[in-house]
């Protein structure tokens, strides 16, 4: 296989709590975690020049080992001793820094893309263990579909996808460091917690109405007071009929889930209007049946 073409899809977090601060400084989270329909395009080309070369749309983003994509890419090809070398065209879609993963899903999309090329042979599992050297979010980006993911996100159980449904999200013009989120959380002060059992019933029972209710974000105590716009995102897509409307992850960026589909639209329309607003797209989510191995969503000449 000389050439190959993956999606690397977004994530939302459906549920997050944060349960303690670890004493090695990581805290210890439980969250429900789902691939959404938003992603980057990764072409990936063997090249007889050895090493990694990468180049993307986005003229600010590094090309070196300071991506995650040349460093999932490296893991794998110094662990099997490959000589050859490997050309990356990363087309971004997916915000920077938005609380969707996207560095992460790009990892992982490299690592298939790896696998792929160079004929490892490497199962999904073998892939999540060694994703996890790269960071914490690359094993479900491996996996995708929708997982309830605890310690560091890293430990990973499989659910039920949710009911189709449509899933508006707008992210702010603004920069939020994850670092500073979790630095900057009281967990001892937090009073309420989503209910993410609650949620694993509600997968479980196909019931979406039940699934929003509980949905919940408990690092938002720490970025709306920065960025205050989170809230106010939130509002306009409950008050346009999303059944349920939080931030993803240590944000800036809210999701909103919509059973219907011109509710959802209209809503993306006012968003458009907001001062500020980065980014506002109506997409859906990627359902667990469709998530092995990126099998379906690649492309590949010999």
């Amino acid at each position: 296989m000389k050439e190959i073409s993956l999606k690397a899809c977004a994530k939302i977090n459906l549920g997050l709590d944060v349960l303690r601060r670890r004493e090695d400084g990581y805290h210890d989270l439980r969250m429900i975690m789902q691939s959404i329909r938003l992603f980057d395009r990764l072409t990936m080309r063997r090249t007889k020049a050895e090493g990694i070369r990468m180049k993307t749309n986005l003229p600010f983003l590094p090309v070196d080992r300071d991506n995650l994509v040349v460093r999932s890419c490296q893991l794998l090809m110094d662990e099997f001793n490959i000589r050859e070398g490997v050309f990356v065209d990363l087309e971004k879609h997916i915000p920077v820094a938005a609380g969707l993963a996207g560095g992460s899903s790009d990892a992982a999309a490299a690592m298939i893309g790896i696998n792929r090329l160079f004929d490892l042979g490497l199962s999904l599992q073998d892939l999540m263990s060694q994703g996890t050297a790269i960071g914490a979010d690359v094993p479900f980006c491996l996996m995708r579909g929708t997982a309830l993911a605890e310690g560091i996100g890293e430990q990973l159980t499989r659910l039920p996808s949710p009911p189709r449904c449509h899933v508006l999200l707008a992210k702010p013009d603004a920069h939020i460091s994850t670092k500073y989120v979790y630095t900057h959380l009281d967990v001892g002060a937090l009073k309420e917690h989503p209910d993410i059992d609650a949620q694993i019933r509600a997968l479980k029972n196909r019931d979406l109405r039940a699934l929003a209710q509980a949905m919940g974000n408990v690092l938002e105590t720490v970025t709306l007071d920065i960025c205050p716009q989170i809230g106010k995102i939130r509002e306009l897509m409950l008050q346009g009929g999303a059944i349920g409307a939080m931030m993803s992850g240590s944000g800036p960026t809210v999701f909103g889930l919509f059973e219907d589909r011109e509710a959802a639209r209209r809503t993306l329309e006012e968003l458009k209007t907001l001062e500020g607003l980065q980014m506002a797209v109506l997409t859906d989510m990627f359902l667990t049946d469709e998530s092995s191995t990126h099998c379906r969503e690649q492309q590949t000449k010999e």
